[in-house]
Order: C-alpha cells, then sequence, then structure tokens
C-alpha cells in the first residue's frame, strides 16, 4: 500500500493534514456558532455556511491560474499566511453587533482566499510526482492514500472542537445544551413562550453557574460564553497551520522537484516539453468540465453533514447513548480500529513470517487497548451534535486500505473501472446514505412544527452514523479519483486552472448545500432527504448516458 510511493507523497499529505484538522475544527462548530452568536435561523445560517463552503472551494479556480504563471510553491506559502489571519480573526471574541458580524465575514474572506491558494495548488505539486514514469502507475493509489492522510485530521477535528467548548464552559460551570441557544435568543428577542421559558428554567436550574440568575440576565450571559468557547475551538486552526507550516518546509527537498508549472519545466528542459495539439486539448477540456458538472450535485448532497444532517443531528437525534454504540464517540477507540485496519492488512500483505506475525500481534494489541478504554468509558455518553461529523474521516481512514485492496485485485485481472466509472458509481450510491434518513425521519415532527427546538421523540445515532457509512463510500469512490483524473488528464498548460475547476464544482455544490437548509422549515423532514436522493440519482444516470464520451476523450 506505502510501497513503491515518493516520500514526497507523505510530506505533502501531512502538510495538508494539519491545515485540514484546523479547517474542520472549525467547520464542526461553526454552524452551531452563527446561530448561537447572532441568532440566524437555520436558513439563513446555511446560507452562511453554504456561501463559505461555495468561497472556499471556488477560489482554487483563481489559484490555479495564478499558480500556472508564477509557480505552485509560492501560491501555498502565500495561502498558508492568509489563511492564518482568516482564523486569528474569527478567534477573537467580538460583540454580537455589526463589528462582530464584519469580523467574521471578514475573516471568512481570508480563509476562502487562503484556501484558494493553498489547497489545489498542493495537490498539483502531487499529480507532478507521478508525472515520473517510476511512479506513474501509483496514481490513483496515491490520491487514496494523500486523501486518506488529510481525513486523519479531519477524523479528530470535532472531538478537539467539542473539548475546546466543553472545557471553556466549564470554567463558568455551564455545560453544553442544544436548547439553549434557541431559548436564549427567544428569551431575549422578547418572543418566548410560556412553555418555553419553563424549559428554559428547568435547563439553567441543572447549572451551577447559572444559580441565582434570573432568565433575563442567564440568556446572554450563556450565550456570550457559548461563543468564547466557540472562539476557542478557532484558534485550534491557527496552531494546526503552523504545525503545517513545519512540516512543508521541513521536508521540502522531497518534492522540490513537483513545484514546477509547464511554463518553469519548459524553461528548465525544452525537449522535454510534451504538447498536445488543439484538438486533444479541447477534448480534454470538454470531458473535464463534464465531469464538473455532474460532481456538482454529489458535493450538494455530501455536504449537508455540515448543514441539515448537523440540524437533524442537534434536533432530531438523542443527545446521549449506551452500550457498545458508545464506542463510536470516543476518538481514541475510533482511532485505534482505523489503525488496526492497516496492521492487519499487513497480515496478508508483508512478504516474511516473522513480519505477518507482527503486524498480528499489532493488531490484537489495538483491539485489546480499544476494548480497555471502552470498558473504562461511562455507561452513558452525551453527544454533541458536532461528534456526528468524526465518522466520515474515520470511515474514509478505515475504509482506503479496502478500496485499495478491490481495485488493486480488478486491475491485476484487467478489469478495475476507469476513474470516470468510479465517479459516476459515487453518484449512484450516495442515494443510498439518503434513504436510510428518510427511513429514520419517518413520524418526526417537521421542523416547522418544532419552531427551532429539539423534537421531544429523538431516534438513535445509528440512522446518521450508518448514513455517514454510505456516504463515505460514495465518496471514496469519488473525490480521490477525481482527483487523480484531473492531475492525469488536465493538459500540462493548464493543470492549476484545471484542478481549480474541480474545486469550484464542488464550491458550486457547496453554495447548492443552501437549497435544503431554505426548505428546512417549510416541508416534511422526510422530503429533504428525498429531494436529495432524487438529484444524485439523476446525475448518475447522466454521467453513465455520457460515459464512452469521456472516456474516449481522456484516453
Amino acid at each position: 500500500m506505502f510501497k513503491g510511493q515518493p516520500k514526497g507523497l507523505f510530506a505533502l499529505a501531512l502538510a495538508n493534514t494539519g491545515e485540514r484538522f484546523g479547517y474542520y475544527t472549525m467547520l464542526a462548530i461553526f454552524l452551531l456558532f452563527i446561530q448561537a452568536k447572532f441568532g440566524f435561523s437555520a436558513a439563513a445560517a446555511t446560507q452562511i455556511y453554504g456561501i463559505f463552503l461555495a468561497g472556499v472551494y471556488f477560489m482554487p479556480f483563481f489559484g490555479g491560474i495564478l499558480a500556472d504563471k508564477i509557480g505552485y510553491g509560492k501560491c501555498v506559502t502565500i495561502g498558508i499566511g492568509v489563511m492564518f489571519l482568516g482564523y486569528l480573526c474569527l478567534a477573537i471574541p467580538t460583540p454580537a453587533d455589526i463589528t462582530g458580524k464584519i469580523m467574521m465575514f471578514g475573516a471568512l474572506t481570508l480563509i476562502a482566499i487562503g484556501t484558494g491558494l493553498f489547497k489545489g495548488n498542493l495537490q498539483v505539486m502531487v499529480g507532478n510526482l507521478y508525472d515520473d514514469p517510476k511512479y506513474s502507475s501509483r496514481r490513483d493509489a496515491a490520491f487514496s492514500l494523500f486523501y486518506m492522510a488529510i481525513n486523519v485530521g479531519s477524523m479528530f477535528a470535532p472531538s478537539m472542537a467539542k473539548a475546546m467548548t466543553n472545557w471553556s464552559l466549564s470554567k463558568y460551570d455551564l455545560v453544553y445544551n442544544a436548547n439553549v441557544p434557541a431559548l436564549a435568543h427567544q428569551m431575549m428577542d422578547g418572543t418566548i413562550t410560556p412553555e418555553n421559558l419553563a424549559n428554559l428554567q428547568g435547563i439553567a436550574a441543572t447549572m451551577p453557574g447559572a444559580a441565582g440568575m434570573d432568565m433575563a440576565a442567564f440568556a446572554p450571559y450563556y450565550i456570550e460564553r457559548l461563543s468564547t468557547a466557540y472562539n476557542g475551538g478557532f484558534a485550534v486552526a491557527c496552531v494546526s497551520l503552523i504545525l503545517s507550516v513545519l512540516i512543508y518546509y521541513g521536508c521540502r527537498s522531497w518534492f522540490k522537484h513537483a513545484d514546477v508549472n509547464a511554463k518553469q519545466a519548459k524553461a528548465a528542459n525544452p525537449a522535454a516539453e510534451v504538447e498536445l495539439t488543439p484538438a486533444q486539448t479541447k477534448s480534454r477540456i470538454g470531458a473535464l468540465i463534464f465531469v464538473f458538472a455532474v460532481v456538482i450535485f454529489f458535493w450538494m448532497a455530501f455536504h449537508q453533514n455540515g448543514a441539515t444532517m448537523t440540524l437533524f443531528a442537534r434536533d432530531y437525534t438523542a443527545s446521549s447513548t449506551t452500550g457498545i454504540l458508545r464506542i463510536g464517540f470516543n476518538i481514541w477507540c475510533l482511532a485505534l480500529i482505523a489503525l488496526s485496519v492497516y496492521t492487519l492488512f499487513n497480515v496478508f500483505q508483508a512478504e516474511t513470517k516473522k513480519a505477518k506475525i507482527t503486524s498480528g500481534a499489532i493488531t490484537a494489541g489495538l483491539w485489546a487497548l480499544a476494548g480497555v478504554l471502552y470498558m473504562r468509558m461511562p455507561e452513558t455518553v452525551g453527544i454533541q451534535p458536532s461528534d456526528f461529523q468524526q465518522f466520515n474521516p474515520f470511515y474514509v481512514v478505515a475504509l482506503t486500505p479496502v478500496s485499495l485492496a478491490i481495485f488493486g485485485a480488478l486491475a491485476k485481472k484487467g478489469k478495475e473501472p476507469s476513474a470516470p466509472r468510479k465517479i459516476g458509481l459515487g453518484m449512484l450510491v450516495a442515494p443510498a446514505g439518503f434513504l436510510i434518513l428518510t427511513l429514520g425521519s419517518f413520524g418526526l415532527a417537521s421542523p416547522k412544527e418544532l419552531g427551532g427546538t429539539v423534537s421531544p421523540d429523538l431516534v438513535s445515532p445509528t440512522w446518521l452514523i450508518s448514513t455517514y457509512l454510505v456516504l463515505t463510500f460514495a465518496e471514496l469512490l469519488l473525490s480521490p479519483m477525481g482527483i487523480s483524473f484531473v492531475s492525469k488528464v488536465a493538459p500540462p498548460k493548464y493543470k492549476g486552472m484545471m484542478m481549480g475547476g474541480w474545486f469550484a464544482a464542488t464550491a458550486i455544490g457547496n453554495y447548492l448545500v443552501t437549497v435544503p437548509g431554505l426548505l428546512w422549515m417549510k416541508i416534511p423532514l422526510w422530503s429533504i432527504w428525498v429531494v436529495l436522493i432524487t438529484i444524485c440519482v439523476l446525475a448518475g444516470i447522466f454521467m453513465f448516458a455520457n460515459m464512452k464520451r469521456i472516456e474516449s476523450a481522456t484516453e
């Protein structure tokens, strides 16, 4: 799996891991932060969330164009600096007024611009490593490993966000309660009903830090403390970027030769430049744009994890769990299980008997340690909405070797699907995830009926956990394969721009994330998931209907 890969891959992957850890720590609590601090409705909050995600993923298009002219490494360096300033602005506590909003939107703009300079160009350098014929056959596997590595950072991010939130609130003898932000804002706005007032009073009575406070004082006090707690989560992103910088420059010699755009490569070695005909260039760009158009709808559906799926976690999912399911909410247990997948695979892949035995012993040890941690967990484990976002990166990390093994076996038989076919399959797998949520939503009150409060009828966390599993299967078929496809097919002169085009498609999909958010208070809960199912199925069918044309254009 790792054997035969250039060491530059690991340096670039680890640099991206640090950046993604900070980004997803921020993203895990961002929607909750803007609703708590500013009292935004679900529709307004998801719109802001969608516009921000669109900016984050659209800016690499412009970053790629710039990198095609001045170099990938220069853009990556500038991007890290700009992102750092953005996260720093989010980490600074501000009043919940126009000044606070200006600071927040300014910070989001800086993060989007910085990501645009960093994200796509780092991945172009990964692709450049595999332009060497020595490594070219390992390109798809490399991007799967790269994708796995950055998800290691993403996996720990929600737990870090939760830990920072709980630690900050605990200093004031307060605890997180999903009901409080909406009720507190109703209290502050003077729109709270007697029933909701009694509910708020009951919750406040459980918090020592609220002792002696009337609700008119408790509401703004809790909102201020919770907002400050979220600021601490944003500060984590600043620290993670510093680690990324250290890795990037400390290991730069491993990938420096890949930091070359078409212009620089031609200047260094004019004879080595391979020119495509205008027809070939047009054909490749056309095929890439077609793929970009299809994946828009996958990302529209997939990134509901930070929007409507987070709202579902908050308003409809049990806030605690017991039994074996507890293991899913202990990040260290998940990390040990994910690591054990790799050691278990090495039992079968190792070339010597000694290595097989060693890998087997390590696997057993990891399982035993996970069992010990599980046994030491409380009988009942509390769940916060952001906790569910750790399942997607966990599944990515754990399932990557499975994916590589399956496609490796198919490749040996000459039956491995092309990258476009894998993308099409991903589009058709995704609807199964939302079918699970559809089944779990039948019989539940609509968001409009709840009026922004938590449902009295809560479902098992299993519904969301299962949904994340299926969506991750789809993601592994689509995302790393798509990036690999772009790096391989894009004309040399336009590598940065085409990689940016992939992320621009993601950006459009992320903006369309807002559509289910706008429908949140207007239609039954189950019908929101049916809309997403329909969109993904139609996009997948459209992809396969044009598959031969795509494959012929990129051969």
